[in-house]
């Protein structure tokens, strides 16, 4: 911990306001300690960040205040006394709720029906639905109870989640990337809705990798790296990369968007009048959507998740044919019937949100994972003249990606599940662009990761690009495209703006797009 760092926290702990106190907690998997005798304590009425990079024991952590796992060691002090926190359950009884990344709700019941099941006693669902409803008033969170979930976009099913977390009328209230799934115009909303929490004296445990707005919003940070407490700190007093050097332990190298885009370049990805149906109920159909990424540009798609983006990534990655095959051309051929190997054949490379058993097989090692994605494209160098695998080249290769990326790993060759989310992104976009392929599309490359490996990630994707590659980049991040982007169109409602050269490009202007403004459509997407 920092001199100055242990001044703010030995400040604040001479109040005595302390409403949750933690004193060496520790937690240990087999040879890890994914938490290592953390001291942490949030005073009533308090923002209070929670940072680290990927693996430096947030999760954990939060998991053992929220009763979803059992410390191996140290006390957890409540309102000033001890307590055993041995379920969520308990922990809601308590006074401590949680509001996760990855929302659990049922899409199809409706938003007070979703309430309902949370609350423990048996309340009929009219009074749910009126207190949900007053609530949403009370906290300036728009929300009808009685609509269905799947019918919701995803700023409003994160309302769903905060209702039913202040329902239960907690005194902590523990949010995991809270932003990440919202417009700048609900962000804002959201903070505001935060400060009146806390100035009616409810106290909130703030997890982001978004440190302006931990800057903005937070009045303490605790700052974890490998498990520890290496600072406690006033995250107003600090900047963003001072916040950054205390979670990585170095200076994070700034991304560098170098050069210019030769506007009359090649079109190596072109996207035409390409339409597909919802596959299901809940899904988004795409609605004439089109678009060209040239060669040495990085194209950005915007959105709040759930307005056809995954719907776009299939399409594009071979995952979902189309009718016609000119709807998709790479590299100027025809690819809308081609399947995934014969995309990347014409040197197309993916990389998909869900990287833990979509971009990667879990049980599977990282070499393992590598021949799956490379045993069509790098055959002769991977597959020998009987059809075995040349284990020789395959170890070289991820090796080469490992150190490329610097992929942080527990063994030689561990199963990509053992591998923190950061470090599992890492590979997976290492993998991709070990290929120096001529288009790539990814989605999400950064999300949940920290700022070290977000900085190599968004700097190895403009790399590619200005190589002579075309980069089509699909982020809910407003921050990571304004930072690496030359282009940035919004999708909404399945529909998609048209590009906008970042230069042009506001924060206002993308936010009111992405919450549904009409956007100017080329005009193959108008007529189709």
């Amino acid at each position: 911990m920092s001199e100055m760092g242990a001044g703010v926290d030995q400040a604040h702990e001479g109040k005595g306001s302390e409403l949750l106190e933690v004193r060496g907690l520790t937690k240990i998997f087999g040879a890890l300690k994914a938490c290592d005798a953390i001291d942490l304590s949030i005073g009533k009425g308090e923002i209070h960040a929670l940072l680290g990079e990927n693996g430096a024991g947030k999760s954990t952590l939060v998991k053992m205040l929220f009763g979803a796992l059992e410390p191996a060691a140290g006390d957890i002090r409540w309102k000033g006394k001890p307590v055993s926190i041995q379920s969520p359950g308990e922990a809601r009884r308590l006074g401590i709720g949680m509001v996760f990344q990855h929302f659990s709700l049922f899409e199809a019941l409706t938003a007070a029906e979703n309430i309902m099941l949370s609350l423990d006693d048996n309340t009929p669902i009219l009074q749910v639905a009126e207190r949900a409803r007053d609530l949403s008033k009370a906290y300036g969170l728009p929300l009808d109870p009685f609509a269905h979930v799947g019918d919701l976009s995803v700023g409003e099913r994160q309302r769903i989640e905060i209702i039913r977390c202040l329902l239960q009328k907690p005194d902590l209230i523990i949010l995991d990337e809270p932003t990440s799934v919202l417009t700048p115009q609900e962000a804002d909303k959201l903070f505001e809705t935060l400060e009146t929490l806390r100035d009616e004296g409810k106290s909130i445990l703030y997890i982001s990798h978004r440190l302006e707005e931990v800057k903005r919003l937070c009045d303490r940070a605790t700052v974890l790296r490998h498990g520890r407490v290496v600072s406690h700190c006033d995250p107003r007093q600090e900047t963003a990369a001072s916040l950054a050097r205390m979670m990585v332990g170095d200076d994070v190298d700034a991304v560098r968007r170098t050069g210019s885009v030769d506007t009359g370049g090649e079109a190596l990805l072109e996207i035409t009048a390409l339409k597909r149906p919802a596959a299901n109920p809940f899904a988004m159909p795409l609605r004439g959507i089109s678009l060209s990424v040239r060669a040495g540009e990085v194209m950005g798609i915007a959105g709040v998740a759930g307005n056809g983006q995954g719907e776009l990534f299939e399409a594009l990655s071979g995952e979902v044919l189309q009718e016609q095959a000119g709807a998709i051309r790479i590299r100027g051929r025809d690819a809308g019937r081609t399947g995934i190997s014969g995309r990347r054949l014409l040197g197309a490379a993916f990389v998909p949100e869900e990287r833990l058993g979509h971009g990667a097989a879990p049980q599977m090692r990282l070499s393992e994972n590598l021949f799956l994605s490379r045993h069509i494209t790098d055959a002769g160098a991977l597959v020998g003249a009987l059809g075995t695998v040349r284990s020789g080249a395959l170890a070289k290769a991820a090796s080469r990606i490992v150190k490329i990326m610097d992929v942080r790993k527990s063994g030689e060759d561990p199963e990509a599940s053992a591998l923190s989310g950061g470090n599992l992104q890492k590979f997976i976009i290492g993998r991709e662009l070990d290929r120096q392929p001529a288009v790539m599309v990814v989605n999400q490359p950064t999300w949940g990761v920290d700022a070290g490996a977000a900085a190599r990630i968004r700097q190895a994707l403009i790399d590619l690009a200005r190589s002579g590659s075309a980069v089509l980049v699909i982020s809910q991040d407003l921050d990571e495209l304004f930072e690496i982007c030359d282009s940035v169109a919004v999708m909404h409602d399945g529909r998609l703006s048209a590009p906008m050269p970042i230069g042009e490009a506001s924060f206002e202007k993308i936010g009111l797009l992405m919450g549904g403004a009409e956007p100017e459509r080329p005009e193959s997407a108008e007529t189709a």
